[in-house]
């Protein structure tokens, strides 16, 4: 059983410490064509950055203490029936 556990945790960390090399389109295959309108065609570096869209900031303010909440008119008891 640990002679098990022992190898499964060695195969682990074997498969966790891959190189970390740039990115490259496969052999024989090409990056994806430029977007309309675009000139040139967007590089690897340019196609994984996220934009402010894909990856918003946190725009909710966090309380610092505990507070009462307002009534909400939408808070209703469900129908009878």
């Amino acid at each position: 059983m640990s002679r098990s556990v022992a190898a499964f945790t060695l195969a682990l960390a074997l498969a966790a410490c891959g190189n970390r090399v740039d990115l490259r389109p496969a052999a024989g295959e090409s990056l994806p064509p430029a977007p309309l309108g675009r000139a040139d065609a967007p590089t690897a570096e340019e196609l994984l950055t996220r934009t402010p869209q894909q990856a918003p900031k946190r725009s909710v303010e966090l309380r610092t203490r505990s507070e009462e909440r307002e009534d909400d008119p939408f808070d209703l008891p469900p129908p009878d029936g």
